[in-house]
């Protein structure tokens, strides 16, 4: 009897930014790292033979908890990515419900007609590959223990088909939590199950989906709120804009200072001539929810990208949003090949240097500005080396 080990990836760039990743590559976040240390303390005593994993980074971070410990190779599948998400692959949630409701919905409840626009997949195809992948996996390992890394929807298929799951019910099969192990036993016929799901591992305070809603059922299910951005236009959003610039600086600063809106304005000008993306206004459905500004000059020698501003509105604050911000601000200078995030933040504003510690920001150096000293702060954005793929 082969035993199979079946684990969902740590929690990734896409789970905390609410992100469209499927076979998009995204990193781990902080959180996702202390996920990964739990997961390794739960298997230290468990006999593992081989690792496999998708060829997608999120999963081979994850599989570092048994393959470092363990001394062991990481063999890349590719059969066991996520679904295909086509053209939606990268774009935030909100975004996709916003302008194309109804197609989301069908994502949403699993609905056997769903296919991803462009050169997506569907669940049926997806349920087809993994299955068939997995399957070829055990028959290489009899008698042996196998750890496999996937992805949430990818397992959720799987497990639709070993347990014989009709299509209209696909929508009733459970969500799993990152790093959630299910447990199979393969008696080189069929597959059966010894527990799934099982995120014991984690307390609540690492849990991913213990700080989410949208998965869960009846009275305890909420709308989680997902952004969706638009480049500012500066025609017609200039007052926007200086409102949320002046916000900002009387929040941090009072009114004892004073506030430059021509000269915020400027830059920001400059920044909007440089990309349309320059200046993104973050919406909620229709309302604006928040602002982030773009420098892509400022540190362009460091490999870095700026933001010079990252602003919630006051209806949207303390609501853990913020981080959708900054997932905008990873998307647009990954693509601009950046390896790191940076901004400056004042030595006084604690609240804002939590959050960014939180999100996985560290200190540099100091500026001088204009009134008072600035930190200035980093956030790696570039993919790690991982060495323990096999040859």
């Amino acid at each position: 009897m082969t035993t199979i080990y079946l684990i969902r990836h740590a929690e990734a760039e896409g789970n905390l930014y609410r992100r469209i990743h499927g076979w998009h590559d995204s990193l781990i976040t902080k959180n996702g790292e202390r996920q990964i240390q739990a997961l390794e303390q739960r298997f230290d005593s468990v006999s593992i033979d081989a690792v496999y994993s998708s060829d997608l980074i999120r999963t081979q971070l994850t599989a570092g908890a048994i393959c470092r410990p363990k001394n062991l190779p990481l063999h890349l599948h590719p059969g066991l990515r996520e679904i295909h998400m086509g053209d939606w692959e990268d774009l935030t949630w909100g975004e996709v419900r916003h302008f194309q409701g109804e197609q989301l919905a069908l994502f949403n409840h699993t609905d056997p007609s769903f296919q991803a626009p462009g050169e997506g997949e569907g669940f049926g195809p997806l349920g087809d590959r993994v299955y068939d992948t997995i399957r070829s996996i055990a028959e290489k390992h009899p008698d042996q223990n196998v750890a496999l890394f996937s992805h949430g929807t990818a397992i959720r298929q799987f497990l639709g088909k070993v347990k014989g799951t009709a299509p209209e019910q696909w929508k009733e099969l459970p969500h799993f939590d990152n790093t959630a192990v299910t447990c199979l036993a393969w008696d080189g016929k069929v597959f059966h199950i010894v527990y799934e799901g099982d995120n014991s591992h984690l307390d609540e305070s690492i849990s991913t989906l213990a700080r989410q809603s949208w998965w869960r059922k009846g009275g305890q299910k909420a709308e989680d709120v997902n952004l969706w951005f638009r480049p500012l236009d500066p025609e017609k959003e200039q007052e926007l804009y200086l409102s949320a610039r002046r916000d900002t600086w009387i929040t941090v600063h009072g009114t004892e200072l004073p506030f430059d809106g021509p000269g915020f304005w400027e830059v920001a000008r400059r920044d909007l001539e440089l990309s349309p993306w320059g200046v993104s206004v973050a919406m909620a459905g229709d309302q604006f929810a928040g602002m982030i500004q773009l420098d892509l000059e400022k540190f362009r020698s460091d490999g870095a990208g700026y933001i010079p501003l990252c602003y919630m509105a006051p209806d949207f604050r303390n609501r853990g949003l913020g981080v959708q911000l900054l997932g905008h601000a990873v998307s647009f200078f990954r693509r601009e090949g950046r390896r790191g995030l940076r901004l400056r933040c004042a030595l006084n504003n604690d609240h804002a240097q939590h959050f960014y510690d939180k999100y996985g920001f560290h200190k540099i150096g100091v500026e001088e500005g204009k009134w008072f000293p600035l930190d200035v702060l980093e956030k790696p954005i570039d993919r790690p080396n991982i060495p323990y793929i096999a040859e």
